[in-house]
C-alpha cells in the first residue's frame, strides 16, 4: 500500500512539474511578445525592414555601377511616401529612411513626380522689378510674359548667388507645355495654397542685399532693409502663414548677408542658404533648412580629354587670402605653401581678367583647394567641379547641397583644418595621391558636374531640378511640424470658429 502511494505521489509530482514548466515557457513566450510589441515605435515595422532591405540590394549594386549617382538622385513622392506609413508607427528616423528608399525604389520609373508649390503673387518690387525690369504701363502685371522676353539676370559675382531667379523661373514655367513639351518638369504652380506641399516667397533676397544694402545718400534705411521690413509684414497678414505659422513656407536667403533683419521674425520657415556660418541653430540648421549650391562663375570644361599628366599644375588657390572669420586658414596655408614649385596660390579678384585666369588655371589642375573664407562655404568648390579639377576641402564647419543623396568623398578630398596647418602635412598628402585615385575621381566629377549646373528650362536632374528634390525631402518633416503645432489649436480656438483656419498658430518653441 504504501508503495502504492509513493508511486502516485511520484506521477502526481511529474505532472506538476510538467504543468510548471509549461505554464512558466507561456508566460515567458507571452512576456517577449509583450515587450516586443511595446517597443515597435523604436524599432523597425515588417514592412519598412522589406524597403530597407530592397535599398541595402539596391545601393550595393549601385557602387558597381557607373551611373550610380543618377540613379540615386531621383524625386520623392511624397504622397505615395506617406501611403507607405499608413497604420504604422511614424518617427523622424523611419520618415527620412523611407525617403530614401522610395526614392531608390523610383530609380526605372520615367515618371517624373511634381511638388505642389503655390506662390504668392508678390509685387515685382520683390523679384524681377530689382532687375529693373517694368512690366506694363500700369504698372500692375506682376510677372514677366515667359513666351516674349525673359528678364537678364547680372553677371559677374552676382551670379553665384541667382538661385531664387532660376528657381522663380522654374515655377513660372511650370503651367506652360511649351517650356516642358515631355512633361520634363519636377514642379508645378498650384492656384490654391491648401493643395500645396510648400508656399513659395519670390524674394530676390540675395540679389536685394548686392544692390541695394547700402544707404543713399538722402535714405535713412536702405532699400534691402525696407523691402524686408515689407515682407514680414506682407506675410504676417497671409491666411497661408497664419494657418501654419509659417512653417510650410520656402523662403531663399542664399547669400550669406540677405535676410539678416527678417530672419529672425521668418525662421520657422525653410529658408534655402549657402551654409549655415551666418546663422544661430535656432534660426537655420540642417534638419529644417535646405543647403543649394552656388552657381559657378567659371566656363565649364567642355569635352575634357585632360589627364593626370597633362595637368601640370598639382595645387591651385586663387582668390582673397586675407579673411576675417574662419578664413584665417587662407593666410596660414599661403605662407606653407607659396614656394612649393607645383603649387599656384595667389591673390586674384573678378577684375582684370580674373575669372578668365581662374578658369584656365583650375582646368590645368589636377586639385583644387576650397578653404574657408568669412563663412564655411564659397563659390570656389562649385568652380573646381565645373573644372573637373578635384576639391580639397578644408572647412571644418562646411555643409554641401543634397549630401543626403551625394558622397562627396568619392569625388572631393577633406583634410581638417588642425591637419592642414600642420608643416608639409597638406602637400604631402597631396603628393601620395596616385594617378588611378586621382582619375577615378575626375571620372567621378564629370558625372555629377550636372547636379551643379543651374539650366532654363530646367533638366532632368540639374541644380535646379536637384534643389527642388531637396525640398522635397524636407515635405514630410515640414508636415510633421506644422501637424503637431496644431494640437492644442482646437482647445484654444474652439471647434466651431469658422475663421480657426486664418488664425495665428501660438509660436511656443515645442520643437
Amino acid at each position: 500500500m504504501a508503495e502504492r502511494n509513493a508511486s502516485a505521489i511520484k506521477v502526481v509530482s511529474r505532472k506538476s512539474l510538467c504543468f510548471f514548466f509549461s505554464t512558466t515557457t507561456l508566460l515567458f513566450l507571452m512576456s517577449w511578445l509583450f515587450v516586443l510589441r511595446s517597443t515597435r515605435s523604436d524599432s523597425t515595422p515588417d514592412t519598412f525592414s522589406q524597403l530597407l532591405s530592397t535599398f541595402d540590394d539596391s545601393y550595393s549594386q549601385s557602387q558597381n555601377s557607373e551611373s550610380s549617382f543618377n540613379n540615386r538622385a531621383i524625386l520623392v513622392n511624397t504622397q505615395n511616401v506617406q501611403s507607405s506609413f499608413n497604420n504604422q508607427t511614424q518617427t523622424p528616423d523611419n520618415i527620412v529612411k523611407c525617403i530614401t528608399d522610395t526614392t531608390t525604389s523610383r530609380e526605372n520609373n520615367n515618371t517624373n513626380v511634381l511638388l505642389k508649390i503655390f506662390m504668392y503673387d508678390l509685387p515685382s518690387e520683390f523679384h524681377f522689378g530689382l532687375l529693373d525690369w517694368k512690366g506694363d504701363d500700369n504698372g500692375k502685371q506682376v510677372w514677366p510674359d515667359m513666351k516674349t522676353k525673359i528678364p537678364h539676370y547680372p553677371g559677374g559675382l552676382n551670379l553665384q548667388h541667382s538661385i531664387e531667379y532660376w528657381l522663380t523661373l522654374d515655377i513660372l514655367a511650370s503651367t506652360l507645355p511649351e517650356f516642358y513639351p515631355n512633361n520634363g518638369r519636377t514642379v508645378t504652380r498650384v492656384q490654391n495654397s491648401s493643395e500645396a506641399d510648400v508656399i513659395f516667397v519670390p524674394f530676390f533676397s540675395s540679389l536685394s542685399y548686392n544692390r541695394y544694402s547700402r544707404t543713399g545718400p538722402h535714405e535713412k534705411r536702405s532699400k534691402n532693409k525696407v523691402l524686408q521690413e515689407k515682407l514680414v509684414r506682407y506675410l504676417m497678414n497671409q491666411k497661408e502663414w497664419k494657418r501654419s505659422g509659417g512653417r510650410d513656407h520656402l523662403i531663399m536667403a542664399h547669400h550669406p548677408n540677405s535676410m539678416l533683419d527678417a530672419r529672425m521674425k521668418l525662421s520657422p520657415a525653410t529658408f534655402i542658404l549657402s551654409d549655415f556660418g551666418r546663422y544661430p541653430p535656432n534660426i537655420a540648421n540642417v534638419d529644417k533648412d535646405v543647403i543649394a549650391p552656388y552657381k559657378h562663375v567659371v566656363a565649364s570644361y567642355v569635352d575634357d580629354q585632360s589627364t593626370f599628366d597633362t595637368r601640370k599644375t598639382l595645387l591651385y588657390f586663387q582668390g582673397a587670402i586675407y579673411r576675417k572669420d574662419g578664413g584665417h586658414a587662407r593666410q596660414e596655408l599661403f605662407y606653407l605653401l607659396k614656394d612649393e614649385k607645383d603649387v599656384h596660390f595667389s591673390f586674384g579678384s573678378v577684375q582684370k581678367g580674373g575669372i578668365r585666369k581662374a578658369t584656365d588655371g583650375m582646368h590645368s589642375s589636377k586639385f583644387c583647394l576650397n578653404i574657408a573664407g568669412d563663412t564655411p562655404s564659397s563659390n570656389r568648390l562649385f568652380d573646381a567641379i565645373a573644372s573637373h579639377c578635384v576639391p580639397v576641402i578644408i572647412s571644418d564647419q562646411i555643409e554641401l547641397p543634397y549630401e543626403d543623396v551625394l558622397d562627396y568623398s568619392e569625388f572631393c578630398v577633406f583634410v581638417r583644418t588642425r591637419d592642414a596647418l600642420k608643416k608639409k602635412f597638406l602637400i604631402n598628402f597631396i603628393r601620395s595621391i596616385g594617378k588611378d585615385e586621382w582619375t577615378r575621381m575626375w571620372n567621378r566629377l564629370k558625372e555629377v558636374e550636372n547636379f551643379f549646373e543651374f539650366k532654363f528650362p530646367s533638366k532632368e536632374n540639374d541644380a535646379v531640378q536637384m534643389i527642388w528634390q531637396a525640398v522635397s525631402r524636407k515635405v514630410p518633416f515640414i508636415k510633421l511640424k506644422t501637424n503637431r503645432s496644431r494640437r492644442f489649436f482646437r482647445s484654444l480656438y474652439g471647434n466651431n470658429n469658422k475663421d480657426m483656419g486664418h488664425k495665428s498658430i501660438p509660436a511656443a518653441d515645442d520643437f
